[in-house]
């Protein structure tokens, strides 16, 4: 009897390690391979993509058969003048996400013709006009929700510096909010209506206005960066921008579900020391992979649970 209740114990605790092994959807690499199509277009008026600054590339988790997926639009830095869906970080986090069982579309937005890092008007209007286009995204993708297997109630705006800024701009300001702080004619003045969008990821991103928090009090809002980041400071040095850590400590206390990973000792984009021209070796390739497993995380407690 006794040999049968120890071969019983072995045999739970065996099959409660199996259980425990077992990857988790959303969190864990579940998918190996993932499939990937380019140069799409997400404007209606341009189907085929002629205009560049509209296309996305979609990631998604090859052999999934699951009919309603979150998706995560993300948005890549370079100071909306540079960068594309190209850059080597958004291919990194999109294959990261889609391994995960998500749908994500790295897209292009309207660049500016002038030097927005050097002009913060410039940098408002910029701003502004990538807003927009994450706007015709969004809307693209809930029109389309069927064909890509999404659920439209689970998309999720993300970014990386400029791309980051984009989002939290999006999320958290109206049209008309954004509109008069740009110093721009609002598109869509009989628009009043917030963005719905499920969540937020912000990696070194700002905020030009911290009381555009109190717009979305429910809205989970996951950040990441650079604790000598001096390229978008994490907190207020002279123009109205505010970095992660800003958006932290204000998001904590208005009880906004959120949360912040520091990488002590980094600058912009989680290099050592930030340079624009080069794209990052191999260890600020896996700060990259850590900061998106943090995301994970955070969106698998908040968003999808």
């Amino acid at each position: 009897m006794m040999i049968k209740k120890l071969l019983l114990t072995a045999g739970i605790f065996f099959i409660t390690l199996s259980v425990k092994a077992q990857p988790v959807r959303y969190k864990n690499m579940v998918f190996e391979y993932i499939k990937t199509t380019i140069d799409l277009s997400y404007d209606a008026a341009d189907p085929a993509g002629k205009n560049k600054a509209r296309r996305f590339d979609l990631y998604q988790p090859a052999g999934d058969t699951a009919l309603s997926r979150p998706l995560i639009i993300w948005m890549h830095g370079g100071g909306f003048k540079f960068g594309s869906k190209d850059d080597k970080s958004n291919q990194i986090w999109g294959r990261f996400f889609a391994q995960r069982g998500y749908v994500v579309a790295t897209i292009n937005y309207t660049l500016s013709r002038k030097l927005p890092f050097l002009h913060f008007d410039e940098l408002k209007r910029s701003c502004y006009n990538g807003v927009l286009d994450a706007k015709r995204a969004i809307g693209f993708f809930k029109q389309h929700s069927h064909a890509y297997h999404i659920d439209p109630s689970k998309i999720i705006l993300a970014g990386n510096s400029a791309g980051g800024m984009i989002a939290l701009q999006a999320a958290f300001s109206t049209n008309a909010e954004l509109a008069r702080f740009a110093g721009v004619a609002d598109e869509y003045p009989d628009d009043q209506q917030l963005l719905k969008v499920a969540g937020v990821i912000n990696f070194w991103g700002a905020i030009f206005n911290l009381d555009w928090l109190k717009n979305c009090l429910q809205l989970p809002l996951v950040s990441v960066y650079g604790s000598t980041d001096s390229i978008v400071a994490p907190t207020h040095k002279g123009p109205p921008l505010y970095g992660a850590a800003d958006i932290f400590k204000m998001a904590t206390a208005l009880g906004i579900p959120n949360d912040v990973k520091v990488f002590e000792g980094y600058s912009h984009e989680l290099h050592k020391r930030f340079n624009p021209v080069f794209s990052g070796g191999k260890d600020t390739q896996a700060r990259w992979l850590e900061a998106a497993q943090f995301a994970a995380d955070f969106l698998y407690k908040q968003v999808i649970k």
